[in-house]
């Protein structure tokens, strides 16, 4: 039994969750389940959501540590959901080390929806929210073209590996920009119905849920991380939207 070999695999499949959006008790609890799967007995880990160190130890107690810093992170439920069920299923379907860690691979590369799929369905899920917040179809129209451009420069902004905060900021001055230029023009009708609608693309539902799970399984630290990281979007987004309300009320003195 290699400890070092299996401590990596056990790391890389914590990985792909921790980067995929999952908890960090999630995280923790694969480790271990994988560890005890190939006959680890004693296996630690502490997780955080820039960063995992797990440590292994044999029979003659001779322990191996190894720190796995974590330096994107997106949201692919389905990657959790398929490492999760790998790693409850190691010794149902009698897998080697090589084996599951091949399968790993697998999950990491394989293929997430298209880009005009994802852009879609983005824009469609925009222009729903401005439905049920009281807009009509004429906001429904404006939210769902809001939603295509706010979606593109988020996806070219990703390519570019620009900060965060920067791309919530500008997309939320986007969306009060372009809305209010389509209300003024007579494709929207309700301001505040097409940017609340286009804004909840960007609002960080994830994060604030991760932050509330972590917080009550124990994890204060990643807790509050993901709280503060969820402040820091939310104040991003209002700073880009308000910035671009002021200048236009200023300057127009309204729609």
């Amino acid at each position: 039994m290699d400890i070092n070999k299996i401590l990596h695999v056990a790391t890389f499949a914590g990985q792909i969750i921790l980067e995929s959006g999952g908890e960090t008790y999630r995280v923790e609890e694969t480790i271990w389940r994988i560890c005890k799967a190939f006959g680890v007995e004693y296996a630690e880990s502490f997780v955080t959501p820039t960063g995992i160190m797990s440590s292994v130890s044999d029979e003659n107690h001779e322990t191996t540590s190894l720190i796995k810093r974590i330096h994107r992170r997106t949201v692919n439920l389905e990657k959790i959901s398929r490492v999760n069920d790998l790693s409850r299923n190691i010794k149902t379907l009698n897998l080697t080390v090589d084996q599951f860690y091949n399968e790993l691979i697998n999950i990491e590369n394989g293929k997430r929806y298209s880009a005009p799929v994802t852009i879609f369905f983005s824009a469609l899920g925009a222009a729903a929210f401005s439905i049920l917040f009281g807009g009509n179809i004429k906001d429904f129209v404006s939210a769902f073209i809001i939603g295509v451009i706010i979606k593109l420069f988020s996806n070219l902004c990703s390519e570019l590996s620009i900060n965060d905060f920067f791309i919530n900021s500008i997309s939320g001055s986007i969306v009060a920009g372009m809305a209010l230029i389509l209300v003024s023009e007579g494709i929207g009708s309700n301001v505040d119905k097409v940017i609340i609608g286009s804004v909840m693309l960007l609002v960080p539902g994830l994060a604030i849920t991760n932050a509330i799970r972590d917080t009550i399984a124990g994890d204060l630290v990643s807790g509050l991380t993901r709280a503060a990281e969820a402040f820091l979007i939310a104040i991003s987004i209002a700073v880009g939207t308000g910035v671009v309300l002021i200048l236009w009320f200023n300057k127009f003195g309204g729609i």
